[in-house]
């Protein structure tokens, strides 16, 4: 007969189980936050006969990205990891396919999506989790630390989506994949003055851009109009009129609001993209200074939970995956509000888990999925 296991070994044992270290802060976050996001996009497309139709095809979007997350955490992310080169290969080809016409769908002069039948799929959202977890991958392995070759190798991993991405052209989504690798490369430990050497070349980059043909003149505007909002030229005031009436709706709002569903420039129609880009003028105009900042407070709290995730991962690969979800979270979180506040350029960046969109939900849901898989695994 065998003897029976000492009670501290079989409690050890339990308590490094993967699924006892859910962290359910985050899990209550994200619900309030996807739950919130319901009502602002309710709120900004409650007209016509069905008044609940972006509202009920945003749930849709937040059950199947729920999904997918839970999916995402299943499975241990050191085997992401082992696939990384598979998964930054698959992303490179999703793009390469959106930028063939024919292939890829045109709208308003960019060619991002692909089009089967109602459904739009952007390959450049999830674009960001794969090639994050390629560079999480190649940079964690470094046990030797990081330096010149493997900066240019991380910069090389990057500059491919990214033209691929400014081939559409669409230097929004392309500046989050800056972002996310100024990030990575930081807290990876590379020297200090190959990052100021990298923002120099950065701000060449996007002066290049701007004074070049690959934007249309009507994209420039828009990205550069913040920079003088006293501009009253006509190009200046076409580009800035999202922006302007972004800002009305917010002033309206003063400290508590107008009241949910009370709003004068969400109930009209008067804020274009009001659901996707702008939705961030619901919650301004409806619930003030106070809704606005609750809102900012959750996010800011699911970012605050993926840094904590970063710090007490098992490996250096985890930490980098979280690293590369906090920033695209911060970039898009602090790039969308400031758009409609008129303090950052208009670049079509939207909210995470709160702007209508079943792409960028979806990349929002997994990338927490991803945090979770983190944080749950640092036992083992």
């Amino acid at each position: 007969m065998l003897a029976a296991r000492p009670a501290s070994i079989v409690r050890q044992k339990d308590m490094s189980a993967a699924w006892r270290h859910v962290d359910f802060v985050m899990v209550a976050v994200v619900a309030m936050t996807s739950m919130f996001g319901v009502a602002m996009v309710y709120s900004a497309t409650r007209t016509g006969t069905d008044p609940w139709a972006f509202a009920e095809k945003h749930i849709v979007f937040e059950v199947i990205g729920s999904v997918a997350a839970a999916a995402a955490v299943v499975i241990d992310y050191s085997k992401y990891a082992q696939w990384s080169r598979l998964l930054y290969l698959g992303g490179i080809l999703g793009l390469i396919g959106v930028a063939i016409p024919g292939i890829g769908a045109l709208h308003n002069g960019i060619r991002a999506w692909y089009e089967v039948g109602p459904i739009q799929i952007q390959p450049a959202e999830m674009a960001k989790l794969t090639v994050t977890v390629a560079v999480a991958s190649y940079l964690g392995n470094q046990t030797e630390g990081v330096g010149l070759r493997h900066t240019l190798t991380v910069l090389a991993m990057f500059a491919l989506p990214i033209g691929l991405i400014m081939l559409q052209p669409d230097l929004g989504t392309a500046l989050v994949f800056v972002v996310m690798c100024a990030a990575m490369l930081l807290v990876s430990g590379v020297p200090v003055r190959y990052l100021l050497v990298l923002g120099l070349l950065g701000v060449g980059a996007v002066t290049t851009i701007l004074t070049s043909d690959t934007l249309d003149e009507y994209q420039k505007a828009r990205l550069t109009t913040f920079v003088n909002p006293d501009d009253k030229s006509d190009a200046a005031l076409k580009a800035s009129y999202n922006t302007r009436q972004a800002q009305a709706a917010i002033s309206l709002g003063g400290l508590t609001g107008k009241g949910y569903l009370k709003g004068e420039f969400t109930s009209g129609g008067s804020v274009p993209e009001q659901q996707t880009d702008f939705i961030f003028t619901v919650p301004g105009e409806e619930l003030g200074f106070a809704g606005s900042a609750l809102l900012l407070t959750l996010l800011g709290a699911i970012v605050w939970r993926a840094w904590r995730a970063a710090v007490l991962a098992r490996d250096e690969v985890g930490t980098l995956i979280c690293v590369g979800v906090i920033a695209m979270f911060m970039f898009h979180v602090f790039e969308n509000a400031g758009m409609a506040l008129g303090i950052m350029p208009v670049t079509g960046i939207p909210l995470p888990l709160v702007s209508y969109g079943g792409s960028s939900t979806l990349t929002a849901f997994v990338a927490i999925g991803l945090v979770l898989n983190v944080h749950m695994r640092r036992f083992t």
